[in-house]
């Protein structure tokens, strides 16, 4: 069945730069701004996943802790509200390069940690009652070129050489098709560790949770300064003996901070809610994610009510690390990602397309993920995340509770802990050098569809980078 037989026209674009997670929530107003100076024995600024889920797990830990939030828009704003809606076990960086930083066992502990960070995500939104359409049904990554093919026989051969058994399944074409009916699918592999749910009601049931706790959240706070004992913010100080900075691709914009990170981003398209027909047809009536296994990263899942989500990175990296609204969409990289999901279902040629968004996320030089505690200064931190920060931010919660209350944990002794990334390099040179990196990624995909040979571009990206 095509869709075109069901429904026809792409529609008006109502929508652009709405999260389709937006569709149909009722308007809350904002929580009120800090009103003044104030103490706290633990202050985060931001109150996305990573601020949320490091207040709700030290409150559990120590009711009586007085812990304060301050986020410059409302809780959950960046990417922590827009992402593509995976709670995934992926680390942006290759076990392989994880063992030669610090050793084999350093590389297999943070697997099986990243696994089990998944169901604990899923553990808590049932223990407290925060409906987010939470499905643990995994991930497959399609392999649909000779070349994909080529990687997804590696991509299981690599994980069993090194340790990590059935981390990944190879699968054949009939066995990928009958999962994910996708053009031209010759085979795949496939992971029980992701999970798929719906974001913004996962951030905004987190912090209901972290302040019926006690935790309290100030937003339409802009903090100005991040330092020893304090925040100093638009309209006050808050004074606390443990600050937690929680920024994520944000970062940048403080000055002690302007070569940590580089924010990317990525965009994100969502249809109209498919026809069930359509749904079965195309292997989109459950709850996998997917994408194929191309260098320039995709990712999709079918929702709860029906829709396609289709996402994926090409955007440009802006000069100076900016970051602002108007980055959010960009007509023709959510063309191409459109395209491409057309060329996954050529059945879906006439879908309307009713959301196009996009944010920032994190991008250390590494691509290395860090977690920490300094504690002369009494500064924490996490991130970034490199786009797989739904599972890896609870991680990074737990973590930073063990580090500053003192529980002594497996997870205290992960490579992620007090990681010290390189910094970026000065402009104009990061803005050459992450922009041909994109560009590189994107060569290496036509490499490969013209030689059907995995690319040497993309080889020596991952030498270079370490990102898989």
């Amino acid at each position: 069945m095509v869709l075109s037989q069901a429904r026809k026209g792409r529609g008006p674009q109502s929508s652009a730069g709405v999260p389709v997670w937006a569709e149909g929530r009722e308007i809350s107003p904002r929580r009120p701004a800090l009103p003044g100076s104030a103490s706290a024995d633990v202050a985060i600024v931001g109150a996305g996943f990573t601020g949320l889920w490091a207040a709700y797990y030290l409150l559990k830990e120590d009711p009586a802790l007085k812990v304060v939030l301050v986020e410059r828009e409302c809780a959950g704003f960046g990417a922590s509200g827009r992402n593509g809606g995976w709670c995934s076990a992926i680390f942006p960086v290759s076990l392989d390069r994880v063992r030669k930083m610090y050793s084999h066992q350093a590389a297999l502990d943070l697997q099986q940690a990243m696994n089990e960070t998944v169901a604990e995500v899923g553990q808590v939104t049932q223990d407290e009652g925060i409906d987010c359409d939470f499905a643990a049904e995994g991930f497959m990554s399609l392999a649909r070129t000779p070349a994909q093919l080529a990687r997804a026989k590696a991509t299981v051969s690599g994980a069993e050489a090194f340790g990590v058994r059935g981390q990944w399944q190879l699968l054949n074409g009939e066995q990928a098709r009958t999962r994910i009916n996708a053009e031209a699918t010759l085979g795949g592999v496939y992971t029980p560790h992701c999970a798929l749910l719906q974001p913004d009601r996962l951030v905004r049931g987190l912090a209901t949770v972290v302040e019926n706790l006690g935790g309290t959240i100030y937003e339409d706070t802009a903090v100005t300064a991040i330092g020893k004992g304090q925040i100093r913010t638009v309209h006050g100080t808050v004074t606390a003996p443990i600050v937690i900075r929680a920024t994520e691709a944000f970062t940048p914009q403080f000055a002690d901070y302007r070569r940590h990170i580089a924010p990317l981003y990525s965009l994100v398209v969502a249809t109209a809610p498919l026809p069930d027909a359509v749904r079965k047809d195309l292997g989109l009536d459950s709850r996998i994610a997917f994408n194929d296994l191309r260098n320039l990263r995709i990712y999709a899942h079918p929702t709860v009510d029906g829709r396609l989500v289709f996402g994926g990175r090409g955007a440009p990296y802006h000069f100076g690390s900016k970051v602002s609204a108007e980055y959010d969409v960009d007509s023709r990289v959510h063309s191409k990602i459109a395209e491409t999901m057309r060329d996954f279902f050529p059945a879906l040629a006439d879908v309307e397309i009713t959301h196009r968004w996009g944010g920032p996320l994190g991008v250390p030089r590494d691509w290395f993920p860090s977690i920490g505690y300094d504690t002369d200064s009494g500064v924490a931190w996490a991130g970034p995340y490199v786009g797989d920060g739904v599972a890896t931010s609870n991680l990074a919660g737990r973590i930073l509770r063990n580090l500053i209350t003192g529980r002594h944990d497996e997870l205290n002794r992960l490579p992620v802990v007090n990681h010290a990334s390189p910094r970026w390099e000065i402009e104009p040179f990061r803005w050459f050098g992450v922009n041909a990196g994109l560009r590189a990624a994107g060569a290496a995909d036509l490499e490969e569809r013209l030689t059907n040979r995995p690319s040497r571009v993309s080889a020596l990206l991952e030498k270079l980078t370490g990102a898989h």
